[in-house]
């Protein structure tokens, strides 16, 4: 990927998640097609990768977008959370073959080129019934490959965590256009009510899930809140408003205090240096220690001590984490007490 990153690493996790992935994938791909045979024998191979490839695409988007309020549920989804973006490629990989093979069919043999003609085959934008839906999936097929070519860590890295984030949050915006997609088109004319309750039925436990764990986790959330206020607990800041080996600087109820993210952790000291008296929240974490930007003096942020053989020591404090958020508490524990960090 670049000069600092290694080609994708499939370790053992990784073949045993992606092995069991595709044989499920064959599984629901086969057993779609036999049935399809059965019930419709004169279909042809073309359309049998349309429909066998929409189907397992749309049952794998289903199951992509139950595991994450099913691991906040239950811990047992957890193995199924671990590289749902292999999940997610594979589930872009067929859908791309489902509309590779609905353009050549249906777009290929016109006067205009194929592209063009999902767009003007079909202008009657103001109908409902009769609306162009083969667009609505062409413009899900667009997030789902900016999904798939971004899903690498290399992008996570350099996108940074909150824009690459939200941009991974479009699978709801592709979700609906899948849902308005079959909904306009194979809905019309699809007797099987077998289509009608896996779409609406699959709809409504992916929003009433979502739903169930956003209120359940919010009540959590307050409680907790709640019980730190009671504690003496003030939020300060959100997580990612600290930069890496930086500090922040807060005061609250009268104390001036300077938080630090490092390693993938947080540790909060006097902000003020014992040396001339300089701002430790503006300086860094240099080789393990917090560092005075006036006059390099160090101090562990985890306990506020000076590293030997110097003995100047801190006040520090007791840190929380709540989702995104940061709270202190102001009540400073003895000079050179160890506190333990809070892991992000």
């Amino acid at each position: 990927m670049a000069v600092t990153y290694e080609a994708v690493l499939w370790n053992r996790q990784k073949k045993i998640y992606d092995r069991i992935l595709w044989l499920g994938i064959g599984l629901i791909l086969i057993s779609f097609s036999v049935l399809e045979f059965v019930l419709h024998p004169e279909i042809t191979a073309e359309t049998m990768i349309i429909r066998a490839t929409a189907f397992t695409g749309v049952v794998l988007l289903h199951i992509i977008l139950l595991i994450g309020p099913l691991s906040r549920l239950d811990t047992r989804f957890l193995p199924l959370l671990y590289n749902r973006r292999h999940m997610g490629v594979s589930m872009f990989i067929l859908v791309l073959v489902h509309g590779l093979f609905s353009i050549i069919q249906f777009h290929a043999l016109g006067d205009i080129n194929p592209l063009a003609s999902v767009f003007l085959s079909n202008q009657h934008y103001e109908s409902i019934s009769a609306f162009p839906f083969q667009i609505l999936g062409f413009f899900a097929l667009l997030i789902f490959l900016l999904m798939a070519v971004t899903s690498h860590d290399f992008w996570l890295k350099n996108l940074g965590p909150r824009f690459w984030k939200a941009m991974h949050m479009l699978v709801y915006v592709a979700y609906g256009l899948v849902i308005a997609h079959v909904a306009l088109g194979t809905l019309q004319y699809e007797q099987d009510v077998f289509y009608q309750i896996l779409l609406w039925g699959g709809f409504l436990l992916i929003s009433g899930l979502h739903l169930y764990v956003g209120i359940k986790e919010n009540r959590q959330l307050q409680a907790q809140k709640t019980a730190l206020m009671k504690d003496g607990f003030y939020e300060v800041a959100r997580v990612d408003e600290i930069e890496d080996s930086c500090g922040k600087s807060v005061f609250v109820d009268g104390q001036n205090i300077a938080i630090f993210k490092y390693d993938g952790k947080l540790s909060a000291v006097h902000n003020v240096c014992k040396h001339q008296m300089g701002p430790l929240g503006e300086g860094r974490v240099v080789d393990g220690c917090i560092t005075c930007p006036w006059h390099g003096y160090q101090y562990l942020p985890e306990n506020g001590q000076a590293p030997a053989p110097f003995k100047e020591k801190l006040h520090t404090y007791q840190l929380r984490v709540i989702k995104d958020t940061v709270w202190v508490n102001p009540n400073a524990l003895p000079e050179g007490t160890a506190v333990e960090p809070v892991q992000l």
